[in-house]
C-alpha cells in the first residue's frame, strides 16, 4: 500500500530548511511528507494546493523551525498519515522511538520490530521513510557506528546528528 498523493494530499508548503527547501504535504489525517529537494523518492510536484497557512502544516513548519535552530528536543508532537505496507510502518514507528541525540544500528532497529533476521529489510524502509527528520530515519547507523546511506544525503545525516549532538550535550550541561 503505497499513499498516492495526487489523490490523498490536500495540502502543501515548500519551507527553507538550513540543509536546503523541504515539501510539507497533509492528508486529512496528519501530516505524509516532509522531504528535502532532490532526496530519493520525492514525489515530486503534487496536485494539492499551495497552503503555508494551513494550520498543520504551519505547526510542522514551526516545529521544524525551532529544530533547525537549537531550541526543540527533537520530538515532533504533529499527527502522522504514514503510508506503507505494515512492515514499514512497524519500522517508522520505531524510528519514533530513537532519543534526539542517540543512534540504533539498523540491527537493532531489526529487533526492536521482532524481525531479527530482516536487517536488510529494515534499511528498504528506513530509506523509504517519507517524514524526513520529524520521523528520525537519520538516527539509523550501520553496525559499528558506520554512517550509511541517507535518502536525504550523507551530508544531511551527518548535519542532523551534529546539530542533535550540540542539543544532547547542552541539555546535559543545564542539567548539571
Amino acid at each position: 500500500m503505497t499513499l498516492d498523493l495526487t489523490t490523498r494530499c490536500t495540502a502543501q508548503s515548500t519551507i527553507a530548511t538550513p540543509l536546503g527547501p523541504m515539501l510539507l504535504a497533509r492528508t486529512a489525517s496528519g501530516l505524509c511528507g516532509a522531504w528535502f529537494e532532490a532526496q530519493k523518492h520525492h514525489p515530486g510536484l503534487l496536485s494539492a494546493p499551495q497552503q503555508p497557512d494551513d494550520p498543520l502544516l504551519a505547526r510542522a513548519a514551526a516545529q521544524l523551525a525551532a529544530y533547525f535552530a537549537g531550541r526543540h528536543d527533537g520530538r515532533f508532537d504533529l499527527p502522522l498519515d504514514l503510508q506503507g505496507t505494515p512492515f514499514q510502518r512497524s519500522v517508522w514507528q520505531a524510528l519514533l522511538d530513537i532519543a534526539a541525540g542517540t543512534t540504533r544500528s539498523y540491527g537493532e532497529v531489526a529487533r526492536s520490530v521482532a524481525a531479527p533476521a530482516a536487517v536488510r529489510a529494515v534499511g528498504a524502509a528506513v530509506g523509504r521513510n517519507p517524514v524526513s527528520v520529524i520521523v528520525p530515519c537519520h538516527r539509523v547507523v550501520g553496525s559499528g557506528g558506520a554512517l550509511t546511506g541517507y535518502a536525504g544525503g550523507l551530508p544531511r545525516k551527518q548535519a542532523l546528528l551534529a546539530l542533535e549532538a550540540r542539543l544532547a550535550a547542552r541539555s546535559l550541561q543545564q542539567a548539571a
